[in-house]
């Protein structure tokens, strides 16, 4: 196996949560009074946390009261709400079963705040998961390899031996900071010129391609 451990971005690379996050959203921009984003829109601002996402979908020129409150709708209605319409994309499950029993280490390290990392973790990745961190007070979250190299000391893994698998320029430069390979997926929130643009050390066009990388 050229890879013993890998560590899985959440959003768009495991999980499809946009219509989830569109939602919850537009509850928080509607609760008080402001424009509703599209999809492309909030699809387009993911990638660096949920209060970059927030910053990126009221108005500009929107004061710091107002922003700070419509992340708290936000926030309050997302973690009830995270599951509605989230699910892995396909073929994920399969891979993760395969990866698991080839005895593969594998641990989650999202922006997401971790409660729902947690949650989500719990809903559809306990049997193969090791490790999931989200975003917490106090911890630099991504592109700064803090959360990542928490995750890899947990699972005991070196960097030579670890791939990072994500779907956007966050998740490069993280694996850039950290030192280890990085896989970039197709399916996710950015289209692949913007990816292929990057000059990651993988790209996955489905699921399947991660085993061929890791199995080489």
């Amino acid at each position: 196996m050229r890879f013993s451990t890998l560590i899985f971005d959440l959003d768009g690379t495991l999980l499809d949560t946009l219509a989830d996050l569109h939602a919850s959203v537009n509850h928080g921009l509607r609760v008080h009074g402001l424009p509703e984003r599209s999809v492309p829109e909030v699809r387009a601002f993911l990638g660096n946390g949920i209060h970059n996402l927030i910053e990126r979908s009221v108005p500009e020129g929107t004061d710091s009261a107002q922003l700070e409150a419509v992340f708290a709708d936000f926030r309050s209605h997302y973690l009830e709400h995270s599951l509605d319409k989230t699910g892995p994309y396909p073929g994920i499950l399969p891979l993760l079963e395969r990866l698991h029993n080839a005895g593969v280490r594998m641990g989650i390290v999202s922006n997401k705040l971790d409660p729902a990392v947690q949650d989500l973790n719990r809903r559809f990745f306990a049997d193969f998961m090791q490790v999931a961190v989200g975003e917490s007070a106090g911890v630099r979250r991504k592109p700064y390899p803090d959360s990542v190299l928490e995750a890899m000391r947990r699972l005991g893994a070196a960097p030579a031996e670890t791939l990072y698998v994500g779907d956007s320029e966050v998740d490069y430069a993280t694996a850039q900071a950290v030192g280890i390979a990085c896989e970039l997926v197709l399916w996710g929130f950015r289209d692949e010129p913007e990816l292929r643009a990057l000059g990651a050390d993988f790209y996955a066009r489905t699921p399947a391609d991660i085993w061929d990388t890791v199995a080489q």
